[in-house]
């Protein structure tokens, strides 16, 4: 059961020692407008999120949070990058901001659903080889790919990706998300269970063909929402997961 300053300094992305302050100055109060003056005053996990008003402004406090976010291409998977945008810097305005880290990574030229969360053992469930976690891509190609081999495939490093399903697509069946050029001669789905480097993106390359455009467009039971603008986010409860 978290305290007040604890659950403030989370949500503020300060010290307790400087939520502690924020309290005793009365810029704390409840949604009717009484002040909150204990810093000590337990939260119960069935009150979060705790709504209070803070310097008037209204806060929903939280103890964690996850969030599905739909990355643009152009962006990279990091908190901080010399070269490029983060797809973590469009997050500026989401809940605990400062805790939130990438549930797996997509790569700069990759588009779809990028999940984040503040709870390290919610990202370990999701990420973790042993959990299996399917995750389904879409995909245009130069052209298109072979049959993978009866008995799997082996990529050139040796790694044996896990392919739950792979068929082609049509344009129209792809989903909105996917960054396509007008020259892609072919369009694919893919699910896989890993979470290898550029692994999508090297199956592809083993069966003869080219990717030029990759979404992923489902993690788990979430979904990419085909009217969630790119750049854009929702926050998610952990039971959709």
């Amino acid at each position: 059961m978290p305290r007040l300053d604890a659950l403030l300094a989370l949500n503020l992305g300060c010290s307790k020692t400087k939520a502690r302050e924020v309290i005793d100055r009365g810029r704390v109060r409840d949604a009717a407008g009484a002040p909150l003056e204990d810093p000590r005053l337990d939260v119960p996990g069935a009150r979060l999120p705790f709504a209070v008003l803070v310097d008037d402004e209204p806060r929903a406090l939280v103890a964690v949070a996850h969030v599905l976010q739909h990355k643009p291409v152009g962006c990279v998977t990091a908190l901080a990058d010399a070269r490029h945008p983060t797809a973590y810097a469009l997050l500026d305005e989401a809940p605990l901001f400062t805790e939130l880290r990438a549930v797996g990574r997509l790569d700069l030229e990759s588009s779809g659903l990028l999940l984040w969360t503040s709870e390290g053992a919610w990202l370990q469930r999701l990420t973790h080889p042993k959990h299996a976690v399917p995750r389904t891509y879409h995909a245009a190609l130069a052209r298109p790919f072979r049959a993978p081999p009866a008995e799997g495939l082996t990529l050139e490093d040796g790694h044996r990706p896990i392919i739950t399903a792979m068929e082609p697509l049509t344009r129209a069946e792809a989903h909105p998300a996917l960054v396509a050029p007008d020259d892609a001669a072919s369009f694919a789905t893919i699910t896989i269970t890993g979470g290898a480097y550029h692994e999508v993106r090297r199956i592809f390359a083993a069966l003869e063909s080219h990717v030029l455009g990759l979404c992923r467009v489902s993690f788990g039971r979430l979904a990419l929402p085909k009217d969630l603008p790119s750049g854009e986010w929702r926050t998610i409860d952990p039971t959709e997961v």
